[in-house]
């Protein structure tokens, strides 16, 4: 199951999507692993802070790819290039946005899990 939000970035209502095709699409898109670069980048944002970010190049496109894939996968009228994608933002800062991707991605896990919980193989097996 699928789970969406919106946030508002740069005062454009954005709607990301989270489900578990996003490690496909992700790793077809940009070959990366998004369970690696997640945990890399929420790392990397708890170790700094925006008023004075050391993070790297690497962790700032990271970001912007991962937002990428999942604004598309919510809207797959969103143009094919992530560059231009960003160009539509002023201001696309990784503080305030990742920290809500990385909630939407925690809550699409744990709705998966807990369907599976639920069931229960029948009987006499």
């Amino acid at each position: 199951m699928a789970i969406q939000k919106k946030i508002t970035i740069d005062g454009q209502e954005v709607v990301f999507k989270a489900s578990a095709a996003i490690p496909r699409i992700y790793r077809l898109k940009y070959g990366r692993d998004i369970f690696k670069d997640l945990s890399k980048l929420e790392t990397g944002v708890k170790e700094n802070n925006e008023g004075q970010s050391t993070l790297d190049i690497e962790s700032l496109e990271l970001f912007e790819n991962i937002a990428f894939v999942m604004a598309k996968h919510a809207d797959p009228n969103i143009c094919e290039d992530t560059s231009e994608w960003l160009e539509q933002f002023n201001t696309f800062s990784i503080y305030q946005v990742l920290p809500q991707l990385i909630e939407l991605w925690g809550l699409n896990v744990k709705s998966e899990s807990e369907q599976r919980k639920k069931y229960k193989p029948p009987k006499g097996k």
